[in-house]
């Protein structure tokens, strides 16, 4: 019997710190991932998709993410630099067997 791989979720930071790499656990968001791993990422709505404090750049792994919604790609519209690899670290929940890279952007609009 084989056993599952981690879904693991490497953070590439912006401000020059090295990147860090996160086991996470299905069902978990890559906010709830930062977040229980030290890494700052503002979540100004709590992490329920009402604000684009969120934003992450996905730079792989983004294929196996649930689809973006509506509702997040307006949040995404007024975030700070949106690209088109753009989602919000609270709708991007994992499942099994994931390796997903992203970048977290500079967090220097508080209040937004």
């Amino acid at each position: 019997m084989s056993v599952p791989a981690a879904t693991t979720i490497t953070f590439q930071l912006s401000d020059g710190q090295p990147a860090q790499t996160h086991v996470a656990a299905p069902g978990e968001s890559v906010l709830d991932v930062a977040l229980n791993n030290g890494i700052q990422l503002q979540h100004n709505c709590g992490g329920v998709c009402g604000c684009s404090t969120c934003h992450i750049y996905v730079n792989s792994g983004g294929d196996d993410l649930p689809e973006i919604s509506d509702k997040e790609e307006d949040f995404i519209d007024r975030a700070e630099n949106p690209r088109i690899n753009s989602r919000l670290a609270c709708q991007c929940v994992v499942e099994a067997d994931m390796q997903l890279v992203v970048t977290v952007p500079p967090q220097h609009f508080l209040g937004h």
